[in-house]
């Protein structure tokens, strides 16, 4: 079943088909990285997905697996796809790479994109690609000193049109094979028009602050029910049944 067709399941469909299962798999975005050595997994963007979607239709429970890994690359992350993907059985997989991919080769990123993707689209799973937040576009006082040598080459990377390149390329990927695309950098793209998006991030250099997460998980939410949204059904009483 899909997501959008377990949203409102009954009693007795609850009984037959479970929970609404969505693992989130990336980088150390999705991990719950925010500042330096700093984690939050409560403020991450797929469990204020979960809560934006239980919101609106609070009867079937959604359980988020976390996948994100600080550090980790998409082509890095090929060989856990089976047991922390595909183990869980997911509706919805969320792919979320970039930020340390537009370090390699783009090339490497893609191919590895490709993968992901086919992978997901074999099992029948509804697939999202989540399009990251941008780079630092400049070097910050507060910046933790051992990554100051770092920030200067994502600045580059940022500033010089890399990291369009790779997220533009990713996007046009994803699109032809038929995968539905969060494209938050084009809202951070914007963004940056009239702020200093390098404020917006926790560590200076990749990691959105807290509230930043919002804006992947409205993204996504529109991106997932980009078809309308599901009429709620009378809701289903909790209480003891003969």
């Amino acid at each position: 079943m899909t997501l959008r067709e377990k949203l409102n399941l009954d009693y007795e469909g609850l009984i037959a088909n479970g929970p609404i299962t969505i693992v989130a798999f990336g980088d150390s975005v999705t991990h719950g990285a925010v500042g330096a050595g700093e984690m939050d997994y409560e403020t991450v963007y797929h469990h204020r997905l979960a809560k934006m979607i239980t919101d609106k239709w609070d009867y079937v429970p959604i359980n988020v697996i976390n996948a994100g890994i600080g550090g980790i690359t998409a082509k890095d992350s090929l060989d856990r796809m089976e047991k922390q993907v595909f183990a869980h059985n997911p509706e919805l997989v969320i792919v979320a790479f970039g930020l340390n991919d537009v370090n390699g080769e783009l090339d490497e990123y893609l191919n590895a994109l490709r993968t992901i993707f086919s992978r997901c689209q074999e099992r029948g799973i509804e697939t999202v690609f989540m399009m990251p937040n941008m780079l630092n576009t400049r070097v910050v006082e507060g910046t933790e000193e051992r990554f100051v040598g770092y920030a200067h080459v994502t600045a580059e990377m940022q500033n010089g049109g890399r990291m369009d390149k790779y997220m533009y390329s990713a996007k046009e990927l994803a699109l032809e094979m038929g995968v539905k695309v969060a494209d938050c950098y084009s809202k951070w793209k914007e963004l940056s028009k009239t702020q200093d998006t390098t404020l917006l991030l926790a560590n200076y250099i990749n990691h959105p602050i807290r509230e930043m997460h919002q804006l992947f998980a409205q993204t996504l939410f529109d991106t997932i029910f980009a078809e309308g949204e599901i009429e709620a059904k009378e809701k289903e009483s909790t209480m003891y049944r003969k």
